[in-house]
């Protein structure tokens, strides 16, 4: 496919913002930011606790097993899911809790959300109280065995809710139909938050806090790695939670475990960025959920002493690299199978939504080959695995203007009959199906992606923020941007397109492209590398003569030296 460059528009009303660095004001503009009062990531522009709605009376009801109650945290198996449930540990046991504990489902065993299964093995540890932490909102049956246990529910989520809602004794979710919370991109993790931050103003209140209690803010590092992990849209809320737990990890006022995790990926705690929480961090910490059991990433971030947070995240970095090695093999299969396979004719890269499975992929890194066949196909993707018995756990990944939920909700209109059950929001879902049904649900795939891509941006489409000027392409212009973060989904970290002679190129590591590029007619020249630019097992020929780039601006530090280096994401031919 020849991708073809959009270059983003400055708003319309876009007035210069004064006092910034030309380049990064464009690039505010490009992102609808009109005035500086939208660039304060201070707490006091944070939305107001008491504006989400259900946190009232979710706090009463936490109150109510305080003293002498059991609570069981039990959230999802991803990072965001991780973070929120180590973060209400953290803040109920300060908050003087008598007993707090959490239980993470294995997504092998038992499947996603509070499933009865689940619920059995909970009511063994005899819960007063169960609190679900990103999932639930669509566990009818779960919320009905744990009241027929005759254990309390209070559900906190992000997840797009189904047509009932289950019938818990309080539900926090800022997506619920009617809601008037001025976000709906909160992360489970932030949820979560307002959520600990409504029992702590209830208790303040009341008198009940100790002293020496850690405010709530403090956990704000835990926020910040969720809501980047789960790459939730970075609205003005969100990038107030995510730049103040940037700057609690870069003071070293994180969790033990963060910060384990942070030098085994080799990141600055000083230099922290929304990228190295997202490339860094959360793969590790997902790991575990993908390859074994969360519990060993809930208690790594859990961890107050650091021997015992190391020793964790060590456990964790390994689990990483088996994933890695799992993923790559999986990887070459799904793009093979996307070259081979055929539809009534046209290749499956020409249908508007691919479906693929493999009896040998592993369910739990199916997310991460479809997010990265979704990167080189430009469309959406399902990854589909077997389950237990005759059914297949599917992992959807989409692209900007196409709502992956809505069409899973569209094709259980129209087809009834063909998914088992479904959820997720904008960009990311999970689904289930009986495998007989397959075809005919990657035929409806197929069809209701066609439906909602008419009129959305190309799937050949690549946005940038234009061509900087040679003398703009310099390492002050990538401090300033990096400093304008955080960047991230909806708020996209900046990128250029320009003309560049490749004067040099060579293969390092078998997939990345270093280069020396030259600005034509300018004299000036830069260090330039593109990351897994070779698809595994293809000929490198190296990239020379006049090529169109897209890039980003990178701060490159070595042996204490900063230089500046392009991170080029598309090798395009010279536009002519």
């Amino acid at each position: 496919m020849r991708l073809r460059i959009v270059r983003r528009a400055l708003a319309a009303a876009a007035a210069p913002l004064g006092g910034l660095h030309p380049v990064l004001g464009r690039v505010y503009a490009a992102r609808g930011v009109s005035s500086a009062t939208e660039l304060d990531t201070s707490l006091a522009r944070l939305l107001p606790v008491g504006t989400l709605e259900g946190t009232a009376a979710a706090a009463e009801l936490l109150l109510e097993h305080r003293a002498a109650g059991r609570v069981l945290v039990i959230g999802d198996f991803d990072a965001d899911g991780a973070t929120s449930s180590a973060l209400v540990v953290r803040a109920l046991r300060s908050c003087g809790f008598v007993a707090v504990d959490f239980l993470v489902p294995n997504r092998f065993q038992f499947g996603y959300g509070l499933t009865p299964e689940i619920v059995a093995l909970a009511a063994t540890r005899q819960p007063s109280l169960i609190v679900t932490v990103d999932n639930g909102i669509s566990s009818n049956a779960g919320v009905c065995a744990a009241r027929e246990h005759g254990i309390d529910v209070l559900i906190t989520d992000h997840h797009l809710p189904g047509a009932q809602l289950p019938e818990a004794n309080v539900i926090v979710n800022p997506n619920l139909t009617g809601s008037r919370f001025g976000s709906r991109a909160l992360a489970g993790v932030g949820v979560a938050f307002y959520l600990m931050a409504a029992v702590r103003r209830l208790l303040d209140g009341r008198g009940l806090t100790d002293p020496a209690a850690p405010g709530v803010a403090e956990l704000l590092d835990l926020v910040a790695l969720g809501t980047i992990a789960d790459v939730v849209p970075l609205d003005a809320n969100n990038r107030v939670l995510v730049a103040q737990g940037l700057r609690r990890i870069r003071a070293g006022r994180c969790v033990p475990g963060i910060r384990a995790l942070l030098a085994l990926a080799g990141r600055s705690v000083a230099d922290l960025t929304a990228a190295d929480l997202a490339f860094g961090v959360a793969p590790r910490l997902n790991a575990a959920g993908r390859i074994d059991d969360m519990t060993i990433g809930i208690q790594c971030l859990l961890a107050d002493d650091e021997p015992g947070a190391q020793v964790l995240a060590a456990r964790l970095d390994e689990l990483n690299e088996e994933r890695r090695s799992i993923e790559a093999r999986m990887q070459l299969d799904a793009l093979g199978a996307v070259r081979r396979l055929q539809h009534p004719g046209p290749q499956a890269i020409e249908r508007s939504g691919v479906c693929l499975f493999d009896e040998s992929w592993h369910q739990g890194v199916v997310g991460l080959v479809a997010s990265r066949v979704k990167d080189r196909v430009r469309r959406p993707v399902i990854a589909f695995a077997c389950a237990d018995g005759a059914l297949l756990r599917g992992s959807a990944r989409s692209v900007a203007g196409i709502h992956i939920r809505d069409v899973l909700d569209s094709i259980a209109t129209r087809h009834p009959d063909l998914l088992s059950r479904f959820g997720g929001h904008a960009m990311a879902a999970g689904l289930t199906l009986e495998r007989a049904k397959l075809d005919a649900f990657a035929r409806a795939f197929d069809e209701e992606v066609a439906r909602c891509a008419h009129g959305a941006s190309g799937a050949d489409a690549v946005e940038t923020d234009g061509e900087l000027a040679p003398q703009e392409i310099a390492l002050d212009t990538a401090q300033a941007l990096r400093a304008g973060g955080p960047w991230g989904q909806a708020f996209p970290e900046p990128s250029f397109d320009g003309h560049f002679s490749i004067r040099s190129a060579r293969l390092i590591g078998e997939r990345h492209v270093k280069m020396w590029v030259e600005v034509p007619r300018s004299g000036r020249s830069f260090d330039a590398i593109a990351f897994n630019h070779l698809e595994a097992g293809a000929e490198f020929v190296p990239p020379q003569g006049l090529q169109q780039l897209v890039y980003r601006l990178e701060v490159n530090e070595y042996q204490g030296e900063r230089r500046l280096q392009l991170l080029v994401d598309h090798l395009l031919p010279a536009a002519r």
